[in-house]
């Protein structure tokens, strides 16, 4: 059973404070992005080690999501989101100390790692340390600030080098984590509660290998392989990846049948909700990150923004995001269980005539055109994030709730990378005219955003651990 202290009166703290980490593992995906020019001209670093900057972060996230969220499991999810914390925190400032690539590398995958044990207790104490109405009102604040931090990353970024606070440039990107930080630690022990771990046993370090394997070789690939120009390694470490990915789940049945405990209980995988969840998880993030990523290129490399100029455009997209992710619950008292799908269909919208903008407008006249799309875009995106994570952890028992956060993490984190790797193939297809691999890229997006929409309904459908009927 759980226990733990009773939560503080109104819960605010306890919530404010679990969203301060969750929002600085996200906003350091993104924002490290507009840092990366003065990195190389202060570092004097190679184009080989900026994509270390970038990829060694989100690889060692992406791998140690599963690991950590079966940590919290085992050990306290409050401490373990403490220590990640900690780590975080002293991982940014090795970042904005750093005289050399070799130890902002170094320091890059430290805060992957240590995000990836900090951000799946989030996810598991949301759905512990709130109940009923509020648990509802704390996952859409946890869309909420998912969303921010992506779209906002840029503009934080861009501001932060144009202030050029202390003559600090590109290092206040990383030591803007240290006040968050140091006030988490502060106050955690004071507001969140100290559950006592769900488990009772050893933590599966084979198949924590396995997993740290498996998604190394689907991740490094795609992440590196389209920036290469996809040599015959990137081609073969996808092939490897299928029978590692085989063998971890080979490995987990066995110890199950053998009476162990699995890094990642296979009964998890019996729960059709959670499954199909990690289906909308995954054509949803295929779509978010590669959003971004292709917005920004077409803004800065076709329309010819400057960064700042193109962090500023993203705020529409974050004004639109916040309207409706702000009042999640008003529009799911109106429009139903269907509010992702809604949503989804919302987005799709956006991007259709996104397309019809930038084929109709082709200079820089087309950015006043496509503010009142990308608001619209974003108030999509703000319907889908902010209950997306509650729909999918709905059927996940408590005992392996660290653990299923991790995986639908992971999904995100692959979703990201994925989607990134095949816009990229679609955006750099050697098009005649760059406005037309613009609007390949936003073709590729809306039909990832009807696909969100129809595996939703499959969500609707699937059994649940207590009564449900398919919404119509």
């Amino acid at each position: 059973m759980t226990s733990a202290l009773p939560v503080p009166r109104s819960g605010w703290p306890t919530l404010l404070l679990l969203l301060s980490g969750t929002f600085m593992v996200v906003l350091d995906f993104f924002i490290v992005n507009v840092a990366l020019p003065s990195i190389q001209h202060d570092l004097k670093a190679s184009d080989s080690a900026l994509q270390l900057v970038v990829a060694g972060y989100g690889l060692a996230n992406a791998a140690g999501l599963i690991t950590g969220g079966r940590l919290g499991d085992l050990f306290g999810r409050r401490r373990m989101f403490m220590l990640g914390l900690l780590l975080f925190t002293l991982a940014s400032a090795a970042c904005g100390l750093a005289q050399g690539t070799t130890t902002l590398i170094a320091a890059r995958i430290v805060q992957g790692l240590a995000g990836a044990l900090l951000q799946p207790q989030v996810l598991a104490m949301l759905g512990l340390v709130f109940t009923g109405e509020a648990r509802a009102k704390a996952f859409g604040a946890y869309g909420v600030a998912l969303g921010l931090a992506a779209a906002l990353g840029q503009l934080v970024g861009g501001l932060l080098i144009h202030a050029d606070f202390a003559q600090l440039g590109w290092r206040m990107c990383f030591l803007i984590n240290l006040p968050i930080g140091l006030a988490g630690l502060l106050f955690g022990l004071r507001f969140i509660p100290p559950f006592a771990p769900e488990a009772r046993s050893r933590l599966d370090v084979p198949g924590a290998l396995w997993v740290a394997l498996a998604l190394a070789a689907v991740l490094w690939p795609l992440v590196e392989g389209r920036q290469q120009g996809w040599p015959l390694w990137s081609v073969l470490t996808l092939i490897v990846a299928l029978p590692l990915i085989a063998g971890l789940a080979l490995h987990q049945r066995r110890l199950e049948q053998r009476g162990g405990n699995p890094l990642i209980a296979p009964a998890l995988f019996r729960l059709p909700a959670f499954v199909i969840g990690l289906g909308v998880t995954l054509a949803f993030f295929a779509g978010n990150a590669s959003f971004y990523f292709v917005l920004a290129l077409y803004l800065q490399q076709i329309l010819g923004l400057e960064a700042l100029a193109s962090g500023l455009v993203f705020t529409v997209l974050a004004v639109g995001f916040f309207a409706t992710s702000m009042t999640a619950k008003k529009l799911a008292a109106r429009l139903g269980p269907q509010t992702i799908a809604i949503g989804a269909l919302l987005l799709a919208a956006g991007h259709g005539l996104m397309i019809a903008v930038v084929l109709t407008h082709p200079g820089s006249g087309a950015v006043a055109w496509l503010l009142p799309v990308l608001c619209l875009q974003g108030a999509g995106l703000g319907m889908i994030i902010a209950p997306l994570m509650s729909a999918v952890l709905a059927s996940v028992p408590a005992a392996h709730a660290g653990v299923a956060a991790g995986v639908a993490s992971t999904v995100q984190q692959v979703g990201n990378s994925l989607g990134v790797a095949l816009i990229g193939i679609l955006f750099y297809a050697g098009w005649t005219e760059p406005r037309l691999a613009f609007v390949a890229s936003t073709v590729y997006l809306l039909l990832l955003a009807l696909a969100v929409a129809a595996l939703f309904q499959r969500l609707q459908c699937a059994p649940q651990p207590a009564e449900a009927s398919c919404a119509a």
